[in-house]
Parts: structure tokens; sequence; C-alpha cells
């Protein structure tokens, strides 16, 4: 996205007034954050299981590394 200037917010601005009305935008803002609320909440929620994952793996690879036998040489007769 390009940057906006204070030119076309304003239109943006003034065009939304006249589509929705000066009653129906505090509603609409309020939807928008909920949106944006529920959305970043999904976002981290999915970033914390994907941690999770990640930490257990690392888990059973460092356990599944310490529980390993030792290659010792066969002793000869």
């Amino acid at each position: 996205m390009g940057n906006f200037g204070w030119q076309e917010i304003l239109l943006i601005a003034v065009v939304i007034l006249i589509l929705f009305g000066a009653r129906k935008i505090p509603e609409f803002m309020k939807g928008l954050g909920r949106g944006m609320r529920e959305f970043n909440d999904a976002k981290n929620n999915v970033k914390n299981e994907l941690e999770e994952g990640m930490n257990e793996k690392d888990q059973r690879v460092k356990s599944s590394v310490n529980n390993t036998p030792s290659q010792e040489p066969a002793a000869k007769s």
C-alpha cells in the first residue's frame, strides 16, 4: 500500500460519512475493533500452539539423545 496523505484520508472519511451516516460510524468502528481483536487473539493462539509444539519436539529429541545407549566397541574374544 502506498503512503496516504491528509487529503486522501479526508476524502475517505467523507465518503464513509456519506455512505454510512454519522449514527452508524460508531457501530461500524466497534465491530471493526472487535474483529481486529478476535483476529489478533486467533493469531496469538496459533503462534502459542506452534511454539508449544516446537518445545515438545525439542524435549523429545533431547530425551531420546540422552537415553541413547552409548556405542561401545564390542570386546574381542
